[in-house]
């Protein structure tokens, strides 16, 4: 989507002017006529920069920045004047103004203006984000609810330590927050978090990730190449879907932990590295390790410290405050300006269970903002399956393993129903890879 701007003229020769150079170069231009119009279209239309007259009638430009200020409004603003002198763009300056451009203007020096304007907005847009879910991520983590806060408190001790910490819970959790946190909460926290996400690669992919190669080592690496555990020297390394890894990585990983040393994919000399680990999964890895799927001397390695991270249903009264979140964070992303959840549809986000857990209610957040006209998002902003309930599977004559199958394949099928069939989709609402989910709905028998 091509930026917007909007231009603010008493003369309609300059807006003519400006509006085909802007044009010219990819930009979605808008017109103002003077300050009042100015006022309007900056309130609707959320432009992504004005170039701004000082010299008008009536309201000139220098009192239409400020009431562009006055109001909280957020966008770059370039002063554009025929009487250009050093005190005027001083004062513009002081304003809030980005920078002043002389009349006549010359077009490569507009260009490179405004270009630039627009990149330390975008720039000052994605810090605002990062600082925003930085300073909410432990909030985020914590919650209100009990079970949520326990686990919290069992992560805050682990951080302390260098013990391997095993996260576990159903798909959407938040474990790769969890584990992101951890690392915060630690004394590695200037040094790096890499995430590896165990899923949908090839075996020979994953070890050249996880370990690196030497040149040469198989055909197309021209070059060495530096594995994950490498990079992470001094830092976390976080295995997300541990429990799917092959039995040659299970192996390779098993060394690493006891020895803490490594050899690179068609190399023979040992290398040592500093890194925490922390690893997440789904799965059941008791079940796994009882069925021989599972290295159980790898299990009891990683399993020094386990959380159990619980789903969303169990801890609904954090609901609002993590909605609230994914609100304010998507109406940034988007530049629209929502103010919050009506009564109504915090009822229905209330009522449903969330099989998606928290990675379900950040992508109907998203699309209710995307979708939707504000100020506030309502019922007719959720997705039909906000409204319907859950299907129960009646597990009187399961057993566990029989309970966990049957919901395991509820999930699924419910997820691709929302999606209308759409694999790559339902993937995405489950946080599985594609490749994952057709494995998963193979061994379910789902078609």
């Amino acid at each position: 989507m091509p930026n917007k701007i909007l231009i603010v003229d008493d003369e309609p020769f300059n807006l003519d002017l400006l509006e085909q150079e802007l044009g010219d170069q990819g930009y979605a231009v808008e017109r103002a006529a003077d300050g009042a119009e100015a006022l309007k279209k900056v309130e609707s239309l959320a432009p992504d920069l004005i170039l701004l007259d000082y010299q008008m009638p009536e309201m000139h430009g220098l009192e239409v920045l400020k009431e562009i200020r006055a109001r909280k409004i957020e966008v770059p603003v370039i002063m554009i004047t025929a009487h250009g002198t050093i005190e005027r763009a001083v004062e513009a300056m002081k304003e809030g103004a980005y920078d002043f451009i002389p009349k006549p203007f010359d077009p490569d020096h507009l260009a490179l203006v405004v270009r630039k304007a627009l990149e330390r907005a975008r720039l000052q847009r994605d810090v605002e984000i990062l600082s925003e879910e930085l300073g909410e991520r432990h909030h985020l983590v914590v919650g209100k609810s009990a079970n949520i806060h326990q686990a919290a408190e069992v992560a805050k001790k682990a951080a302390g330590s260098k013990a391997t910490v095993l996260l576990l819970g159903e798909s959407g959790t938040g474990k790769e927050l969890f584990a992101r946190a951890i690392h915060n909460w630690s004394d590695r926290n200037g040094n790096p978090f890499i995430a590896i996400n165990c899923v949908g690669l090839s075996r020979e992919l994953l070890e050249s990730n996880l370990f690196g190669h030497e040149k040469g080592a198989f055909t197309g690496a021209h070059e060495l190449k530096k594995g994950k555990l490498e990079l992470a020297d001094g830092g976390t390394v976080f295995f997300d879907e541990i429990g799917d890894v092959s039995a040659e990585i299970q192996t390779k990983l098993l060394r690493f932990l006891q020895e803490r040393e490594f050899e690179r994919v068609g190399g023979n000399k040992p290398l040592r590295v500093d890194v925490r680990i922390i690893a997440a999964t789904n799965r059941d890895l008791d079940r796994a390790v009882k069925e021989d799927r599972f290295r159980e001397d790898l299990y009891h390695r990683l399993n020094v410290i386990s959380v159990t991270l619980p789903p969303l249903r169990e801890r609904k009264e954090d609901i609002p405050a993590l909605a609230d979140f994914f609100l304010r964070r998507c109406s940034k992303e988007t530049k629209k300006n929502f103010t919050g959840i009506d009564p109504e549809a915090q009822k229905k986000l209330l009522g449903y269970d969330w099989p998606g857990n928290v990675r379900e209610l950040a992508n109907v957040i998203e699309r209710a903002v995307v979708l939707g006209q504000g100020p506030e998002v309502t019922s007719k902003d959720l997705p039909a399956a906000v409204f319907a309930p859950a299907p129960s599977v009646s597990r009187n004559s399961l057993s566990y393993h029989e309970a966990v199958e049957a919901h395991r394949k509820q999930l699924i099928v419910q997820a691709l129903d929302q999606a209308n069939g759409n694999r790559v989709a339902a993937a995405k609402a489950l946080g599985l890879h594609r490749t994952h989910l057709m494995k998963l709905m193979k061994s379910l028998g789902i078609d």
